[in-house]
């Protein structure tokens, strides 16, 4: 079943805290390409679903209040293309979900497919953080966390909070290269946007068929992890000033409102030995991965 025209030519599918938001940002720049106006639609996970997790804050998180849920509302987020040569969205569950690119083949077969990997280790402990950012986690111990996950995912938790589980990369795609042809699955490294974004860009530009020579504004890095200096002067700013400023609708504003909620953050690295713990865990994974997508990810079990 295909949806038709004017609609995803491209998705971004994740992974969760490894710069998906960026890049929804970045491709939001070019004038040759439309974005949904609703980021993380997740439509391609949710369809049918009434979305109701029950983790702290889940109630009135995005997840369980703004998520699209039926076919009509989907299409909506797309009327407003015009003359744009590539359409797209970025919802970081569908490379998640189980269901998703089961769904994404049925009603996009031609679509290109983008996902954006981290390290492993690193990205659980940034979803970690971005939780106690937010106040909806309150214990402050990575691991306690860590080894708490499958009580959390049994009592129906939202996927933000499945740290550990998002992290298993070749068992996500391999959904999706089950389904699709390899030239329609671009995957690339969170580190690569960090050290190389303009090259980066650039090819992604290439993959959606738009102007190569667009040169982004890199300027401001969206959606970062941290535990607040004070959270109740966070709290005070995000109330007067970054609320107001995100609630305008303006993309320069938002980003204003962001770079303020971020000041107020520090940022602690996860230990080494934490680090090599878990990357134990990953370790089967990531060397099925890096068969999978042909690049050598050896770095990610030694660091």
């Amino acid at each position: 079943m295909s949806l038709g025209k004017n609609l995803p030519s491209f998705l971004i599918i994740g992974a969760y805290k490894s710069g998906t938001t960026a890049l929804y940002r970045y491709f939001d720049q070019h004038p040759e390409v439309y974005m949904s106006p609703l980021k993380e639609t997740n439509f391609f996970a949710l369809e049918g679903a009434t979305p109701s997790y029950c983790g702290p804050g889940d109630a009135k998180a995005p997840t369980n209040r703004l998520s699209i849920t039926s076919l009509d509302a989907y299409q909506a987020q797309f009327d407003d293309i015009s003359d744009e040569r590539a359409i797209g969205e970025a919802s970081p569950m569908y490379l998640y979900s189980s269901t998703a690119a089961e769904r994404i083949h049925s009603y996009l077969p031609q679509v290109k497919l983008i996902a954006i990997l981290r390290q492993p280790a690193t990205r659980a402990f940034s979803n970690f953080l971005h939780l106690v950012r937010d106040g909806r986690e309150k214990s402050h111990n990575f691991l306690g966390v860590w080894n708490r996950e499958q009580k959390r995912i049994d009592a129906h938790w939202a996927p933000i909070w499945h740290i550990r589980q998002h992290g298993l990369y070749y068992q996500q795609l391999r959904r999706y290269f089950d389904r699709f042809d390899a030239a329609q699955i671009k995957v690339v490294l969170h580190e690569d946007l960090v050290e190389q974004p303009d090259t980066m860009l650039k090819d992604l530009f290439d993959y959606i068929g738009v102007d190569t020579t667009f040169h982004v504004d890199f300027s401001h890095r969206p959606n970062q992890s941290g535990i607040p200096k004070n959270r109740i002067v966070r709290g005070v700013a995000r109330r007067l000033l970054v609320m107001p400023l995100q609630a305008t609708g303006n993309q320069t504003f938002t980003e204003w409102g962001e770079s303020i909620s971020q000041y107020f953050l520090y940022r602690p690295e996860i230990t080494a030995e934490q680090k090599h713990e878990i990357n134990q865990f990953y370790r089967d994974d990531i060397l099925q991965l890096q068969s999978l997508i042909d690049r050598d990810l050896s770095h990610w079990i030694d660091c």
